[in-house]
């Protein structure tokens, strides 16, 4: 993927919804700048934008949303002491591994790269969980566990306990379906 940005689509599979991202992997730095169109809590535009490093490692996640409540925004930050949330830390944060937000299946992305890269067969992490239609952060507990080369199963240990779904994804660690709730399509 280093060149030219790719675009991706995913298809939400439990309500009306589209996103679509352009994602640019360099040599140093990974950005992907999103848009998500829903149905979903009375429906909404949300757009993110995300900064990483070149080991896919989250520096910043930038999330705006306009909906029916009107407009909002947060912006999430890794710092050397953990996570801070509009600038303002957050202690309960403190240790969390990766951002997830929770309209669209990229995060998912990270920690399954670092399985990879691990040559682990389970990994459990804490995120730094946003709710998109809430625009709120709290903090999570997550496992993934590798069932073949490109088939892991997630399992919500914290905020959703007992939600778990298969995710196959493509030779970048991009997911191409999520049990229940994404697809990728492709235009």
């Amino acid at each position: 993927m280093d060149g030219s940005p790719a675009i991706l689509f995913w298809r939400r599979t439990d309500v009306i919804g589209l996103e679509r991202m352009m994602l640019s992997i360099g040599a140093g730095m990974i950005l992907a700048e999103s848009t998500v169109v829903c149905m979903e809590d009375g429906g909404f535009r949300l757009d993110h934008h995300w900064r990483l490093s070149a080991d896919w490692r989250v520096l910043s996640v930038d999330v705006e949303k306009w909906g029916e409540a009107g407009y909002a925004r947060l912006a999430l930050q890794r710092s050397d002491r953990g996570w801070t949330v509009d600038g303002i830390a957050r202690s309960d944060l403190d240790g969390a591994d990766e951002p997830d937000l929770s309209v669209t299946p990229f995060c998912n992305t990270f920690p399954i790269r670092r399985m990879v890269a691990e040559a682990r067969q389970s990994l459990t992490i804490d995120t730094c969980y946003v709710d998109g239609t809430a625009m709120t952060v709290e903090r999570s507990r997550q496992r993934y566990e590798r069932l073949s080369q490109d088939r892991f199963r997630y399992i919500d240990l914290g905020l959703a306990a007992g939600f778990e779904a298969e995710l196959h994804v493509d030779g970048q660690g991009l997911v191409l379906n999520y049990e229940h709730l994404f697809e990728r399509v492709f235009p």
